[in-house]
C-alpha cells in the first residue's frame, strides 16, 4: 500500500516538473517570438550580447567573434577558417554551403549558419561555429548622414564564427593556433587552385583599376617535370631549388632580400622553355603573368603592371633579346606603339629596378623567368645575380630526352633501334620539338622509330652542308676582305709615288 503511495507521490512529482518545464518553454518561445517580431534586429542582437555576457561570467569558456569582414576589407582569419574547415566537416553535419566559380575546376564547400565543427589542437578543444545575423544596408541604414537621405533601406546578411574553447588556451590560440589556421589554408588553398594565365589588359592601363591590369584565362598546359625531354640532372636541380626558395621566406626577410627568384631560360628555339614554364607552374601551383614588352611605352607602365600581379606568381619576359633592344644603357621597345602614341623609353634603369630594385619588392614569393634564344646579345647588367639568379641550358635533344618522349609519345621503354638512335641524336642538333612531332607522324612505335632513324640521317647531312656552306661563305669573305685591304696598300703605295 506504501509502495502503491509512495509511485503515486513520484509520478504526480514528475508530472508537475514536466507540467512547469512546458510552461516556462512556453513562456520562452512567447518572449522569443513577441521579441523577434516587435523589437528592431539591432536591439535583439544588444539584448542577445548582454545576456551571452551575463552567462559567460560563469563560465570557464572563451569565445572569439570572427566576422567576415573588417570594414570594407574581407576577414584574412576568416577566410582562412573558411578553407581550413572545409576539411574538417563532421560525417554528422546535416548543411553545407557548395558553390562552383565560373572557370574554377573545385568545388568550394563551407558551412551552413548554425553548424559547428570541433577541431583539436595542442590538448584544446576547439569549437567552431558559424553564424549570421540581418544588417541594414543602403541609404536608409542608420549611419551618420546617410540617414536624412532617404527612408529606403535593404538587409544583408552578416557572417561570422564563433570560436570557443577554455579560457586557459587564451594565449596558444591567439599566438600559435589561429596562424596554424592561416598558413593550412594557404597550402590548402594552392592545391585546389585553378592554375590561371594572365595577359596584360592595354585598355585598363588608365582607365581601369590594378586589378583589371591583367586579364586571366584558365591555364591548362599538361606539362609536368616527369614529361619534360631534360636531362634528369637538369630538372632534379631546378625542382630542389624551387622547394628550398618557397620555404625560405624567415630567410630572405632575415637577410633584407625580396622573397623572389629570376631565372634564364637560354636555348635555340624549341628546345623547350615554354614547357619547362608551365611545369614549374604546375608544381609550384603559380599563376603565370605573361609579359608583352613589344607594348609597353614608358616605365610607369611597367610598374604598373609589376604591383597589379599576385603573390606566389611566376612572372614571365619571352625572347627578351628580341623585345627589347639595348643601347648606350637605354632599353627601347622593339616595335613602335602600336596605340599611335608617340614613342616614349623605357629605361634600362627603370627595367633593373623591375627586377632587382625598390619595385621588385612589391609582393613576395614571386618568380621571374626571362628567355632568350641569344643569351650572348643581353646586356651583362641583366644577367648577374639578383637579377638572374639561375642560367638553365635548354639544349637540343639528348639520348636521355629521346627516351623519354619515346615513353611519353609511342609508349616504348626500349626497342632495338634505340641504339641507333641515340647515336644519332648528338650529331642532327635535332629540338625536342622536332622529335617529338616526328613521333607524332605513326601511331605504329616501330614505323615511327623507322622514320625517326631516316629523319636523323636527314638531319645530320643537312647539318653538314650548312657547316660546308657557312666555311665557303667565310671563305669569301675573308678573300673580300683580302682584296680590300691589297687595294688599299695599292692605292697608298700610288699616293706615295707620286
Amino acid at each position: 500500500m506504501e509502495s502503491t503511495s509512495s509511485s503515486e507521490s513520484k509520478i504526480a512529482t514528475a508530472k508537475a516538473v514536466f507540467s512547469a518545464a512546458a510552461s516556462v518553454t512556453a513562456t520562452v518561445m512567447l518572449a522569443r517570438s513577441i521579441t523577434h517580431d516587435l523589437l528592431p534586429d539591432d536591439l535583439q542582437y544588444y539584448l542577445s550580447s548582454a545576456v551571452h555576457g551575463f552567462l559567460a561570467r560563469f563560465s570557464s569558456q572563451l569565445t572569439l567573434v570572427i566576422e567576415e569582414y573588417e570594414g570594407l576589407v574581407s576577414n584574412q582569419i576568416y577566410d582562412a577558417a573558411q578553407i581550413y574547415l572545409s576539411a574538417k566537416i563532421s560525417p554528422t553535419t546535416r548543411r553545407l554551403r557548395v558553390a562552383k566559380p565560373e572557370g574554377e575546376d573545385n568545388l568550394n564547400i563551407s558551412m551552413e549558419p548554425r553548424e559547428e565543427v570541433v577541431d583539436t589542437f595542442g590538448g584544446a578543444k576547439l569549437r567552431w561555429v558559424m553564424a549570421s545575423r540581418m544588417v541594414e544596408t543602403g541609404l536608409g541604414a542608420s549611419r551618420g548622414r546617410w540617414r536624412t537621405m532617404g527612408p529606403v533601406a535593404t538587409e544583408s546578411e552578416a557572417r561570422f564564427f564563433e570560436l570557443s574553447f577554455h579560457k586557459k588556451h587564451k594565449d596558444m590560440v591567439m599566438s600559435t593556433y589561429l596562424p596554424h589556421v592561416v598558413e593550412e589554408a594557404k597550402w590548402m588553398r594552392q592545391e585546389k587552385k585553378t592554375l590561371k594565365l594572365f595577359t596584360p589588359c592595354w585598355e585598363n592601363m588608365y582607365s581601369g583599376s590594378l586589378s583589371d591590369a591583367w586579364t586571366p584565362i584558365n591555364l591548362d598546359h599538361p606539362a609536368t617535370f616527369e614529361t619534360l625531354a631534360m636531362e634528369a640532372a637538369a630538372k632534379e636541380f631546378i625542382k630542389e631549388d624551387l622547394k628550398r626558395f618557397v620555404k625560405r621566406r624567415e630567410y630572405y626577410r632575415k637577410v633584407g632580400k625580396a622573397w623572389k627568384r629570376g631565372y634564364l631560360l637560354y636555348g635555340p628555339p624549341g628546345t623547350g622553355k615554354s614547357s619547362l614554364i608551365a611545369a614549374m607552374a604546375n608544381y609550384l601551383k603559380f599563376d603565370i603573368y605573361d609579359l608583352e614588352m613589344t607594348e609597353l611605352t614608358r616605365n610607369s607602365e611597367l610598374r604598373k603592371l609589376l604591383v597589379a600581379t599576385a603573390n606566389r606568381s611566376i612572372l614571365v619576359v619571352e625572347d627578351i633579346d628580341c623585345t627589347i633592344e639595348f643601347h648606350d644603357r637605354i632599353a627601347r621597345s622593339a616595335s613602335p606603339s602600336s596605340r599611335g602614341e608617340p614613342e616614349n623609353q623605357v629605361t634600362l634603369s627603370g627595367f633593373l629596378n623591375f627586377t632587382d630594385g625598390l619595385w621588385s619588392s612589391c609582393g613576395d614569393e614571386r618568380i621571374i623567368i626571362f628567355t632568350t634564344n641569344h643569351k650572348e646579345k643581353l646586356d651583362p647588367a641583366l644577367l648577374r645575380p639578383g637579377r638572374m639568379d639561375v642560367h638553365v641550358h635548354m639544349s637540343y635533344c639528348t639520348p636521355c630526352g629521346f627516351r623519354l618522349l619515346a615513353s611519353n609519345y609511342l609508349g616504348v621503354e626500349d626497342h632495338t633501334l634505340f641504339g641507333e638512335i641515340e647515336g644519332l641524336v648528338h650529331a642532327a642538333e635535332v629540338t625536342p620539338a622536332e622529335v617529338a612531332e616526328q613521333m607524332m607522324k605513326s601511331e605504329e612505335p616501330g614505323d615511327a622509330l623507322k622514320d625517326m632513324v631516316e629523319f636523323l640521317k636527314m638531319k645530320i647531312k643537312e647539318n653538314e652542308e650548312r657547316k660546308a656552306k657557312k666555311v665557303e661563305e667565310q671563305e669569301v669573305s675573308a678573300e673580300k676582305e683580302e682584296k680590300k685591304e691589297v687595294q688599299v696598300v695599292e692605292k697608298m703605295n700610288g699616293k706615295e709615288d707620286n
